[in-house]
């Protein structure tokens, strides 16, 4: 990987992870005016609508054209697979508490970076596999605190089977997205996946939640919409120039945004009905510490050691 691509995929994978980082808050707020279904089926329609636009005066809504049936069967799959991803998400906060659902959802990054070695022959050297074992330990220190698994076993088990039904839905749409780059853009993926949500998720919304809407909840329901621009749209882009790897490390990183980004909410007194303070313990310090470390370890340490694998180069 060249210097300009690293760049590229850098700053691409950090803008999703950030804009991903600040969902849960617009989230949060619009529970309170919107149904979870509606207002996805808003953010796909206004994201459908900016992605046209924008594809059709660049020229490239073209690339549609030469695709071949099996790639319009990947298309619908992924299509499929994004909407599974964020309906069965949400229903299982019905069986468990966020922080156990949001934990157990970042398996994701593990099962992006290990279907890259599966189906795109990408490798994983050991002091990547290091990095994922401290990455693993990171996350869990990280969230211990906030774990509660009291109440009904059954209810546990079959919230955690849903969460990684959710998690493999992602994961797949991912590698499916990936698998079209040489065919068609990121940004066309996605503007298919839109429209199919548009049309599909229609039936079940309730519009007359918009009814009853002031400025300030289009304000909350427009930035989500935006953010899912943004957010998908970036991570497309960032999956052309790295590895699945390294991406997934990157996107580890979303729930520290969320919970710092959450902190400055209170902390700033924004919304004090809706969002409470809550300190870190010593445990979580620790999980954030090694999250980091392996994230950019991750990131640096294979482009550092093939600096002592050119031909010439120095060896220590």
């Amino acid at each position: 990987m060249d210097a300009a691509s690293f760049r590229a995929g850098f700053i691409y994978v950090a803008i999703a992870v950030f804009f991903w980082g600040m969902l849960p808050i617009a989230l949060k707020l619009s529970g309170d005016f919107i149904d979870p279904v509606t207002l996805t089926w808003f953010r796909f329609l206004v994201a459908l609508i900016v992605s046209v636009a924008v594809q059709w005066f660049g020229g490239r809504l073209r690339q549609f054209a030469a695709l071949a049936k099996q790639d319009w069967l990947l298309l619908l799959g992924a299509a499929m697979l994004l909407m599974a991803n964020y309906v069965s998400f949400v229903y299982s906060l019905d069986y468990l508490a966020p922080g156990v659902a949001q934990l157990s959802f970042q398996t994701a990054p593990f099962f992006l970076a290990f279907g890259g070695v599966i189906f795109f022959a990408e490798r994983l050297k050991a002091v990547q596999l290091g990095c994922f074992a401290l990455l693993a330990v990171g996350m869990y220190l990280f969230f211990a605190p906030r774990l509660s698994f009291e109440g009904d076993t059954g209810d546990l088990l079959l919230g955690l089977a849903i969460v990684q039904f959710s998690a493999l839905a992602w994961t797949s749409y991912a590698l499916i997205q990936k698998a079209l780059i040489p065919k068609i853009s990121p940004a066309n993926v996605l503007l298919f996946i839109y429209g199919v949500g548009v049309v599909m998720m229609a039936p079940f919304c309730d519009f007359t939640a918009f009814d009853a809407m002031n400025t300030n909840a289009w304000l909350v329901a427009g930035f989500c919409a935006i953010n899912t621009l943004v957010a998908y749209g970036c991570f497309g882009q960032s999956m052309k120039y790295w590895p699945t790897a390294q991406v997934s490390a990157m996107l580890a990183l979303t729930p520290i945004v969320s919970f710092s980004l959450t902190a400055a909410v209170v902390a700033f007194g924004w919304w004090p009905q809706s969002f409470q303070s809550d300190a870190l313990s010593s445990v979580s310090m620790t999980g954030i510490v090694l999250i980091v470390l392996a994230v950019a370890a991750l990131q640096l340490l294979p482009r550092y050691l093939a600096l002592f694998t050119k031909p010439g180069s120095a060896q220590p």
